[in-house]
């Protein structure tokens, strides 16, 4: 049985946290469930750069206003709720992916993948299909020109997959699937950010250590140090979140 969702703001963004318990497992059966009821989702994993930029860009504040499911992904935004006394679990985005396409394979669900270049996104997709030769499974490159576009889109109305996971890269992937969502109403979109790249075996994880220390966004600056600059927001994500009354324990 999958608990309510309560909403928490982060610095003027909201949070949904499930009931009793924020994790992996109950947020995947939550959307599971939305799937299954054909009821249409769109799921953004939540760090604290999207949380700085809503700060700044009305169009992408929006976003993440209207999205069904608002979960904590980055280990700073699950600081920033336990300071709240709210209890959560960090839930990345490629794990919450990787369960909900194990269980499209089992349930027959057609999966759909958009983003990476073309042969990262070739890869990921016979990566997914060696595993779950079930699984009934598309996939398109994200390098797609303005003009080619209207032959993607026609592709998922055909396809009409339940679950479309979009890796273009934020903001970019969340502005993408609000305008885009009403092609496929009844359908749940993510945005996965680089996980096709680690799919496709182009990039590695964290190991489990750095992870579990909540350090991956450190090893994911040291694979790609030109990131520098995005990360510049974690500090004035950390410096807001200390000085904002709402933000503090007991409050």
């Amino acid at each position: 049985m999958v608990g309510p969702l309560t909403t928490y703001s982060v610095l003027g963004v909201q949070l949904h946290i499930l009931q009793p318990a924020a994790n992996l497992q109950s947020y995947a059966a939550w959307i599971e469930a939305r799937i299954t009821a054909a009821q249409g989702t769109q799921v953004v994993t939540c760090n604290p750069e999207m949380i700085m930029l809503a700060q700044q860009d009305p169009d992408f504040a929006q976003v993440l206003k209207a999205a069904e499911l608002v979960i904590p992904d980055g280990a700073g935004v699950v600081w920033a709720l336990r300071r709240q006394q709210i209890g959560v679990e960090r839930v990345p985005g490629i794990e919450l992916a990787e369960t909900l396409i194990r269980s499209a394979a089992l349930r027959g669900w057609r999966v759909a993948l958009v983003g990476g270049k073309p042969e990262v996104n070739q890869a990921a997709v016979e990566r997914w299909q060696a595993q779950f030769p079930q699984l009934c499974l598309y996939g398109s490159h994200g390098y797609f020109s303005p003009e080619e576009e209207p032959e993607l889109l026609q592709a998922l109305q055909s396809f009409q997959p339940q679950l479309v996971l979009v890796g273009l890269g934020s903001p970019r992937q969340e502005l993408w699937i609000q305008a885009r969502r009403g092609l496929l109403p009844a359908a749940t979109w993510i945005g996965v950010g680089g996980s096709l790249d680690i799919w496709a075996g182009k990039k590695e994880r964290a190991p489990r250590w750095w992870r579990d220390h909540q350090l991956e966004w450190l090893y994911r600056l040291y694979q790609e140090p030109w990131r520098w600059r995005r990360m510049l927001a974690l500090p004035r994500f950390a410096w807001q979140v200390l000085r904002d009354p709402s933000s503090r324990r007991g409050s």
